[in-house]
């Protein structure tokens, strides 16, 4: 982005700075609308549910920032030259069947000839001024909640090298194709003060993000990390993307490790996420009843997992502290 245009508006809310998750713009006093735009190569072979899977990961984006998707956008890539149409529709059958699910439309797309599968959404929603939540608004004393386990990363590589047993692919699918809309309906219910949802930057990267954009230091308890089942076995079997050391080499001097946090689980702090979880932060006394509430609109995986803490802004002082 670096030597492109600013823009600048005064309905502009959120643009390209402070790596919000999807970008707001102001057009009456009581309506905001919100922006975003997400696609990827799949992750699993079954069409419909990739399909599924990349619309949910477009609607998070919207579902962070405290919105309702009205509309959606289909952006394709694929080899019409090689592979059937049905492959297609099915990919696109998924995607509906999630935007319908979150009680969005589609109206309409763009595709184009490509060597490799691509699929996702631009998605467009509304939010009032008053429910607009971003990762800015991190408060000392907040306790951080996440929605979603970790691990889809391992997952996925695993299944790429056939190494993936079907039962824990299956759950991480479920996870992935599960929609964050009762995890942000109940944020917004508890007033929470900061939200943001865990994709490729990984826990870590994203977590980092919000303290940056909060002025806030993240301490995340390690050991309370919710982790896919078979997620740890698959790590342990060095089933790591690339992504994974970048993650964590990116937020490095932003972030210190404190006491002795079990290997396997810190690994997943930097593991790339596709459509992941919430990590929200609310008042100390609504966090109990937002993890319940979660858990009751479905994010079973819902934990208690840190705190924010006051900052100075000291260049030593770290954004994300990792405690074990």
């Amino acid at each position: 982005m670096q030597g492109l245009p600013a823009f600048d508006h005064p309905d502009l809310l959120i643009g390209t700075d402070g790596s919000s998750d999807a970008g707001a713009f102001r057009l009456r006093d009581d309506l905001i609308i919100l922006q975003s735009l997400d696609f990827f190569p799949p992750l699993v072979d079954d069409p419909f549910l990739f399909g599924q899977i990349a619309a949910a990961n477009s609607l998070s984006d919207i579902y962070a920032m405290g919105g309702t998707p009205r509309t959606a956008l289909n952006i394709v890539g694929f080899p019409d030259d090689q592979l059937e149409l049905e492959v297609l529709h099915q990919i696109l059958a998924g995607g509906a069947e999630r935007v319908q699910a979150a009680g969005a439309v589609i109206v309409g797309g763009h595709s184009v000839r490509d060597t490799e599968i691509k699929y996702g959404l631009s998605v467009t929603g509304t939010v009032s001024p008053d429910n607009l939540r971003t990762n800015r608004g991190a408060h000392p004393g907040d306790r951080l909640v996440l929605t979603k386990a970790l691990g889809t990363g391992f997952v996925t590589t695993a299944f790429k090298k056939n190494r993936c047993p079907e039962e824990v692919l299956a759950a991480a699918t479920s996870s992935m194709a599960m929609l964050n809309q009762g995890a942000s309906q109940a944020a917004q219910t508890l007033a929470a003060s900061a939200a943001t949802d865990i994709t490729g930057f990984g826990l870590g990267g994203h977590a980092t993000e919000m303290a940056g954009a909060s002025g806030v230091q993240l301490v995340i308890e390690v050991g309370t990390l919710p982790i896919l089942p078979g997620a740890v076995d698959l790590a342990t079997a060095g089933n790591h993307t690339r992504a994974s050391a970048s993650n964590r080499s990116g937020i490095e001097a932003s972030m210190r490790i404190k006491g002795s946090p079990n290997p396997l689980a810190l690994a997943m702090v930097f593991d790339p996420q596709t459509s992941g979880g919430l990590l929200i932060s609310v008042a100390a006394e609504h966090a109990d009843a937002l993890v319940t509430a979660c858990i009751a609109a479905g994010a079973e995986a819902t934990t208690l997992v840190g705190e924010v803490h006051p900052r100075t802004g000291e260049s030593q002082e770290p954004l994300l502290v990792l405690r074990g």
